[in-house]
């Protein structure tokens, strides 16, 4: 065995590839993987479907749709938005009946405290010229009366009035004790308030908001070879508007926003900065007027793109 091979374990030191291998075999740790280029999708394909467009639109950040996926994702967004609005308003309604029950609830109480005391203060209306014949006539019972034992006191008859206000007192602690095996003393819980969701749509791959206004028509030239064969089986489809190069991933290039034609970002740099003038209208162009096109790569080249996916495992830590 030598001592390089790879399958060399007569070795000291433990090996990357060694390690590697284990890795393989056991399952942990975190596995990454180069995407190639099967996985990557070409220029003048939907960020959404991964097909070639029928109808191109482009967003002002450069990403490429079909009319009718990024339409039908917009009106997804719109539905969604519109249901969880209806949930929010329904639940807001309710809190706002809450709080009304509350504050009429609150004044019934006042009312009611109103009212008892106003009866405290009122008095029962009694006549002075009766008062003392009624006194001197009953005066022998308020004698036998005040000659009786109190039955609050500490005599025999005493305990009666004690059991009673124990039986009170315990009475009313027994009310204000929390019992968590009745059900009607259980603590209840309470749904998960909404928040105001948002009414905006956004772009599925740059996450800022679109509306349908900002789409751009995208006009690509297709390459005149005299090829039948189908688009989608064509390696090279589209060419540059004025230069007639053949578009790719491996090729950068941008709409110009008046028109909607794609033409190489060497074009724009040579021919069309220098004056700023649309070569199809003859108008003046603004830096804002060329949207560089988001491009897939080409399996070597990112282009922006994270060509690695990586899935993470179970790991040992010390």
């Amino acid at each position: 065995m030598t001592r390089h091979a790879k399958n060399c374990t007569a070795g000291t030191v433990y090996t990357y590839h060694e390690r590697k291998k284990d890795t393989k075999k056991s399952g942990y740790g975190s596995k990454s993987v180069r995407l190639g280029r099967d996985s990557v999708k070409n220029f003048d394909c939907c960020c959404l479907t991964l097909q070639p467009c029928r109808e191109p639109v482009v967003t002002p950040d450069g990403f490429l749709y079909d009319r009718e996926a990024i339409l039908e994702c917009l009106l997804h967004q719109k539905t969604e938005a519109a249901r969880k609005m209806k949930a929010f308003e329904k639940q807001k309604k309710k809190q706002d009946a809450e709080e009304a029950g509350k504050v009429e609830e609150k004044e019934k109480s006042k009312v009611e405290s109103f009212v008892n005391m106003e009866k405290r203060l009122t008095t029962k209306p009694t006549s002075a010229f009766t008062a003392s014949k009624d006194r001197s006539v009953n005066g022998s019972s308020a004698v036998a009366d005040e000659q009786q034992p109190s039955t609050s006191s500490g005599g025999p008859g005493g305990s009666g009035g004690n059991d009673k206000n124990l039986q009170s007192g315990s009475g009313g602690n027994d009310k204000s004790l929390q019992s968590f095996w009745v059900p009607s003393l259980t603590p209840e819980a309470k749904p998960t308030l909404l928040k105001k969701p948002d009414t905006k749509t956004y772009c599925p791959m740059s996450s800022k908001p679109l509306r349908i206004k900002d789409l751009i028509a995208v006009k690509l030239t297709p390459i005149d070879d005299g090829d039948d064969r189908p688009m989608v089986a064509k390696s090279e489809r589209y060419k540059c508007a004025v230069t007639h190069d053949a578009l790719g991933n491996s090729v950068p290039c941008a709409v110009l926003k008046n028109t909607g034609n794609v033409v190489t970002m060497d074009c724009i740099e040579k021919l069309i900065k220098k004056d700023m003038l649309c070569p199809f209208t003859g108008s003046k162009l603004k830096e804002s007027d060329i949207i560089p096109l988001q491009r897939g790569g080409t399996g070597f080249a990112g282009a922006g793109t994270q060509l690695e996916a990586k899935r993470a495992g179970p790991v040992l830590q010390a």
